[in-house]
């Protein structure tokens, strides 16, 4: 640690986000960018261009854009919204990219029940609070009838790659890099999204925001099948886990069956990036595909986000990943069972890297069979043999136990409440923030290869009446850890939440009780802050605070 502390953020606003302008108010740009600096003034960031009016600036929630700035101040539109009270159904979509540049096509193939249908692309942000700006938009299109979508026997792959070309978007220069979402609009009311990252392949800004597909498609059960299960009976004396009707391959090339097309982003992935686009940080987009695919890329970067229940990764986004972290690169890993299954990516007929293959039996997995490399082949973890290679020491903790669907979020209790995450929160040691845990859990367990230097941020107990876990109960919990510690050979910084609600949490409150989304909001933007500063150890290195923690271990 440094012998100088670095400047603290400023009191923050408890029970909502703070916003950089009003709705409405109309700003020119360019005066309002320089406003806004100002107002966040501060200090340059470390590398930006000083008396440069366009280099990012470090401001009170982390290191600022003013071109993100500008583009949120421009007009919104809630128009993306489906409303809840809409059935879903009767058209649905997909994309044959999984994330394109500037200056290349996008292929959309869309099935509807309408005889008319429109699309729409929205660039999801901030706005003045409405979400989302349109960036184009199609004409009337014609429907036609697609073919079934096909299910290959063995592998239980469902794809629907025999569809014909609905049409086909040109990304141009007016599709700003971001998270898009294409809304398909049939003439009898049917709506639908289609998702889509437009990257820069040429950035460096200071955080990257990776969208987690392999996990989306993982889940993805179009088509009866997904990685967890499946249709049909398995036959007597199977083992029961993973099931055995399960699919070994997933498609690209086919719609979510979730979300109205969506998946789970507005649950585990939109809320931060809102906050992002909100506060005007240094934002730059990827998907795990392109990582994949530019494996590099990352070490652009001063700080990585992994996004709720990040858990699928490949091989060549471990390596890049942890090659950056190597060289300096902050992580926040915002979910809990990151870095948990092992996928890899083949070609399907519509285009390289649009199959996602994950066994979860290196058995079953014929590249086992054809002496393919241990790092490839897919066991049920990345644990597990052949691999042998536990993500706990990059993510700082183990993976714990999953709370029950349907059962109550658990609260968030503070520990270590001088720590810099709870700087203006006014939170202290023991405090409780409600409606926070839930989904997976992560947890210490201080003998698992976890760093030495650990530092347990929240320590919360989950009732065993409300979890599975095979990985340790005290009395009648179990716990979530939130963590922190800093890489000694590069300084870098990881932060693990330590469950996969904290990014829904931000965003929503629980129907009784208080509500926790100021607290996380403060507590992510000083998360930020620091990070988006570069690597966290020079600052603030962790030291290990374990010893005070009751139970120890979780």
């Amino acid at each position: 640690m440094s012998e100088e502390s670095p400047e603290e953020p400023g009191p923050r606003p408890v029970g909502r986000a703070r916003s950089f302008a009003a709705a409405g108010v109309v700003i020119v740009a360019a005066v309002c960018i320089v406003a806004v600096v100002v107002l966040l003034g501060g200090t340059t960031a470390p590398g930006t261009l000083k008396g440069h009016s366009n280099a990012p600036r470090l401001g009170r929630d982390g290191v600022v854009a003013p071109w993100v700035v500008a583009e949120n101040l421009l007009p919104g539109t809630t128009a993306w919204e489906i409303p809840t009270s809409m059935r879903p159904g009767g058209i649905e979509g997909f994309a044959n990219e999984n994330y394109v540049a500037t200056g290349k096509q996008v292929g959309l193939y869309v099935s509807t029940t309408a005889p008319r249908y429109r699309v729409v692309a929205y660039r999801m942000g901030y706005y003045h609070s409405k979400g989302a700006r349109e960036v184009w938009h199609s004409g009337i299109l014609h429907s036609h009838a697609q073919p079934p979508c096909r299910t290959t026997p063995g592998i239980n792959m469902t794809s629907c790659a025999s569809w014909a070309r609905s049409l086909t978007v040109t990304i141009t220069t007016a599709f700003v890099q971001g998270d898009y979402l294409f809304k398909l609009i049939g003439s009898g009311g049917q709506q639908a999204y289609v998702p889509l990252t437009v990257w820069d392949p040429t950035s460096h800004a200071t955080y990257l925001v990776m969208n987690r597909t392999f996990v989306e498609e993982g889940w993805n059960a179009f088509g009866g099948f997904d990685f967890y299960q499946g249709l049909g009976a398995c036959a007597p004396g199977v083992p029961v886990y993973p099931v055995c009707n399960r699919a070994r391959v997933v498609s690209f090339d086919r719609p979510y069956d979730t979300g109205n097309g969506a998946s789970d982003f507005f649950g585990d992935e939109y809320p931060l990036i809102r906050f992002c686009e909100e506060h005007g940080l240094d934002v730059t987009y990827v998907t795990d595909v392109t990582v994949t695919e530019h494996p590099g890329i990352v070490a652009r970067h001063r700080v990585l986000m992994s996004l709720g229940h990040d858990e699928s990764w490949s091989y060549q986004e471990r390596v890049g990943v942890q090659n950056a972290e190597r060289k300096g690169l902050n992580i926040v890993f915002f979910g809990a069972a990151s870095v948990l299954r092992h996928v890899r990516l083949e070609a399907s007929p519509l285009g390289a890297d649009r199959q996602e293959v994950d066994y979860r039996d290196p058995a079953e997995d014929p590249l086992a069979a054809r002496g393919g490399s241990p790092m490839q082949i897919t066991a049920n973890t990345w644990s597990s043999p052949p691999s042998s290679w536990p993500g706990d020491p990059l993510v700082g903790e183990t993976y714990s136990g999953y709370l029950q669907p349907g059962s109550t979020p658990a609260p968030f209790v503070v520990a270590d409440a001088q720590s810099w995450i709870y700087r203006g929160t006014h939170l202290h040691d023991g405090s409780v923030l409600p409606g926070v845990i839930a989904s997976d859990i992560d947890h210490v367990t201080q003998f698992q290869g976890e760093p030495a230097d650990l530092m347990v941020l929240g320590h919360s107990p989950v009732p065993l009446s409300e979890v599975y876990t095979n990985q340790g109960t005290w009395g009648a919990n179990t716990y979530s850890d939130m963590t922190y510690y800093t890489d000694p050979r590069s300084d870098a910084g990881v932060i693990d939440t330590g469950n996969n609600n904290w990014i829904n949490a931000m965003a929503t409150c629980p129907s009784h009780g208080g509500c926790a989304a100021g607290e996380l909001q403060g507590i992510t933007g000083n998360i930020l802050w620091l990070f988006g500063q570069g690597p966290a150890g020079r600052m603030l290195a962790s030291r290990s605070n374990l010893a005070s923690i009751r139970p120890a271990g979780s």
